[in-house]
């Protein structure tokens, strides 16, 4: 029965052609060629157009118009994300307020002796915790004996003349002008008067001999860590030149160098957050103060005193870096502090914390778009942040010694009989 166009038009007739066509074309295949390890292809009797898809009409041209444009949104969407990832992105690493130039500082305590003299005994060892007031090493202390006691008898000497010359002037003050003179009077009155300086002389330089022999004991100002212990004993230590230095274990912090470019963004007080190379563990501080003015190489004078301004500018002009200082308040357990260690410094401003990623994301496009814009007293006039009260135990003048409690009796009143033998 011939089969009409129509027919065979239709999705099944191509498909029953298309096995016909399979099955001649094994039948051929099978049979013996002329050629030897030759073998024909089955492939090759395959229709050269695909069969046409099993749906059809309306419904399926909806589906197809609905499949493409879904391709449409769906690649549209993709190329949205990851222009807003790559803005996001550039926003962290440009102008975002994080740097990895920092690193954190300490006060060293330099300590030198306030008197010299060969060091006969050390007390600490490298690498130390010593807390202040601790005994770091100490100087000979015998010639500072030694003074100390010739003081105590030359105070002593001076308050016995004291005591007889202040009761002869005392004596011929109460006499008549039958007896003695106004010169002779005042020749005993100026005697008393110089015998007592001389005491008051004597009584200072045995305070200071008796400080000096407790400077013999070299203490530590500060609570830390002795670093770079050099000395031995038997070396000789020379008055106010620095022997040993101690690490001030309570003034740690860490210096952020960051870009001038990000300096809009970073306010005192804001969260910060310092992560050292080799520890995960970021530690916890907060902007204390930032730095109010760097060198600038065309402030130098140049002839007369005039300012040296360099003719040259170029295209690309690379960002100054600006110190600002991270109080540190909280490091996590296992991370040591070590002045020098270099940290990538992250600031997070105060009012992040109140807000969702949504609202976070938003600011950051935001100041992608538009600039950030400074914050109202960010950088307060005056600091608040202020340094805790050091000062190192002052010396002071002990209080004079009457004669009478140096040398109790020995010179009777003046109105006393002579004491019998």
């Amino acid at each position: 029965m011939p089969v009409s166009e129509d027919t065979a038009s239709t999705p099944d007739a191509q498909l029953a052609k298309a096995r016909d066509r399979l099955s001649d074309g094994a039948n051929r295949s099978a049979a013996p060629t002329s050629l030897v390890g030759s073998e024909p292809d089955a492939r090759l009797d395959l229709p050269l157009t695909s069969p046409a898809p099993a749906h059809s009409g309306p419904r399926g041209a909806a589906r197809d118009f609905l499949v493409k444009v879904a391709k449409h949104l769906a690649t549209f969407a993709i190329a949205l994300v990851a222009l807003l990832i790559a803005a996001l992105t550039w926003q962290q690493y440009v102008t975002a307020p994080w740097t990895r130039d920092g690193a954190v500082r300490v006060q060293v305590a330099n300590i030198a002796p306030q008197v010299s003299g060969q060091i006969n005994d050390i007390r600490v060892v490298d690498n130390q915790l010593v807390h202040k007031g601790d005994v770091l090493y100490t100087i000979e202390p015998f010639d500072f004996k030694v003074a100390q006691l010739t003081g105590v008898a030359t105070v002593q000497q001076r308050a016995a003349d004291l005591q007889v010359k202040q009761v002869e002037s005392d004596r011929r003050q109460h006499l008549t002008n039958l007896a003695t003179t106004a010169e002779e009077q005042q020749i005993y009155a100026g005697n008393a008067v110089q015998a007592k300086a001389a005491l008051d002389a004597a009584q200072q330089q045995l305070a200071q001999a008796e400080v000096n022999l407790n400077r013999t004991k070299v203490l530590s100002p500060v609570n830390g860590y002795v670093t770079n212990l050099l000395m031995r004993v038997g070396d000789f230590a020379h008055a106010g030149t620095s022997n040993i230095s101690v690490i001030d274990a309570d003034s740690f912090w860490i210096d952020g160098y960051f870009e001038e470019t990000k300096m809009a963004r970073v306010c005192v007080g804001d969260r910060a957050e310092a992560k050292l190379m080799g520890y995960a563990e970021p530690i916890i501080g907060h902007v204390g103060t930032v730095t109010r003015g760097i060198s600038a190489s065309n402030a130098a004078a140049g002839t007369q005193g005039l300012p040296n301004v360099d003719p040259v500018y170029t295209w690309v002009r690379l960002a100054q870096r600006v110190p600002v200082r991270v109080a540190v308040d909280n490091v996590p357990p296992g991370v040591p502090l070590v002045s020098g260690m270099t940290a990538t410094v992250t600031i997070r401003r105060t009012t992040d914390d109140h807000r969702n990623w949504f609202g976070r994301m938003r600011m950051e496009l935001s100041d992608l778009f538009n600039g950030a814009l400074p914050r109202q007293n960010c950088l307060p006039v005056f600091t608040s942040q202020r340094a805790p009260s050091e000062s190192l135990p002052a010396e002071t003048v002990s209080p004079a010694i009457s004669p009478e409690q140096i040398n109790p009796g020995l010179a009777p009143g003046m109105n006393l009989a002579p004491r019998n033998p």
